[in-house]
């Protein structure tokens, strides 16, 4: 591993190598924070292939691309007199320490769900003009990532089910309303109530450490890798899909489950 002095002077070649592509790249010159964001988001989600491929050379690769948007940003800070790199990292190291008093100062906390109660609460005393501790949860979240994120921070300030078993319950409960309002073929209620079936598991999934994000990408990642392997297998007997039996296509996927 580098030392400390070998990191720095890393990070300071990165940032000489931003001022000079800011300066006299045609395509770097052009950009603005607007033009970033959405390339940003796109970097976040191969980051986070990455991580679930447990693949950490590309993890690596995928955070110096991450690390570029963040110096990008803080350089286009930089050119409006608003902000540099210096004041994000002092901004973070700053909002780091208050929201540690366990470390940085005299508070006491037995684990780790007093630690995320207090960062909360001392979110909550943060916000300038915030009335509700969901105000922190970003708007443009995916509904499955938002809805894990409104549970955490609700439980931060105690608002949570006390047992998994309870949750379960919630479940089953909504479950049954979902199933009552197939009956009735009523498109909006079943939307409505399939939300709640949806809300309420990922509420036990958070009760059981199970990240529901990631758990659905691990399952649309193995049903990838069987249908291609199914896809694979009809290919080499000159078979359409479209043309087999479901019969005989979950001989294959049967396979696949082996591979």
């Amino acid at each position: 591993m580098n030392s400390r002095a070998e990191q720095l002077k890393a990070f300071d070649r990165l940032l000489t190598i931003m001022d000079e592509l800011r300066e006299q790249c045609p395509w770097d010159k052009k950009q603005t924070m607007e033009s970033l964001r959405h390339l940003t988001i796109e970097e976040t989600y191969e980051l986070g292939d990455a991580i679930l491929d447990k693949d950490l050379n590309e993890v690596k690769k995928e955070l110096g691309d991450v690390l570029l948007h963040l110096v990008f940003y803080a350089k286009i800070g930089s050119e409006t007199k608003d902000f540099d790199i210096a004041d994000v990292c002092n901004s973070i190291c700053e909002k780091l320490i208050h929201r540690h008093p366990h470390i940085y100062g005299d508070v006491k906390v037995k684990d780790e769900v007093e630690v995320k109660r207090n960062w909360e609460q001392i979110k909550l005393k943060e916000g300038k003009g915030k009335t509700s501790v969901l105000e922190g949860v970003p708007k443009s979240l995916p509904a499955l990532v938002k809805a894990n994120r409104i549970q955490d921070k609700v439980a931060g300030v105690g608002f949570d089910w006390e047992q998994p078993e309870q949750v379960w319950e919630k479940v089953e409960e909504e479950l049954q309303e979902f199933k009552d309002e197939v009956k009735t073929n009523d498109a909006d209620k079943m939307e409505s109530e399939f939300g709640d079936v949806l809300f309420s598991l990922v509420n036990y999934a958070r009760f059981k450490n199970i990240n529901p994000e990631n758990a659905l990408e691990r399952t649309n990642k193995k049903f990838t890798k069987r249908f291609q392997y199914l896809e694979e297998k009809a290919k080499s007997l000159n078979k359409n899909l479209k043309d087999m039996t479901l019969a005989e296509m979950d001989v294959f996927w049967e396979e696949a489950k082996t591979q």
